[in-house]
């Protein structure tokens, strides 16, 4: 089991639920306002008047094998709006109960 953890605008809510759909990803957690900025280029998100974009995040716990699809298709909503943001970030899971 792997532990995929999604930082995206919140302008990418609707394509991010497909990819997770398409993806046969069923369970996730979302957290609707995150703050952040990205580490290599964009501006921040933060809610605030001089930055009011904001970011979502969603964390989900799935098998193996749909790890890469799920990252494909994050991958290209990416490519295709390089001026959003969007990061996926993958850790094993060692227990779950």
């Amino acid at each position: 089991m792997k532990s995929v953890f999604i930082a995206y605008d919140q302008a990418h809510q609707d394509n991010v639920m497909s990819a997770l759909d398409s993806s046969n990803v069923r369970g996730y957690t979302i957290l609707e306002q995150a703050g952040g900025r990205g580490s290599k280029t964009g501006e921040p998100h933060l809610g605030s008047h001089a930055w009011p974009s904001m970011n979502s995040a969603i964390i989900t716990i799935v098998e193996d094998d749909k790890v890469t699809p799920l990252l494909n298709r994050l991958r290209q909503l990416d490519v295709d709006n390089p001026l959003l943001g969007l990061r996926a970030f993958v850790w094993n899971v060692e227990q779950t109960i």
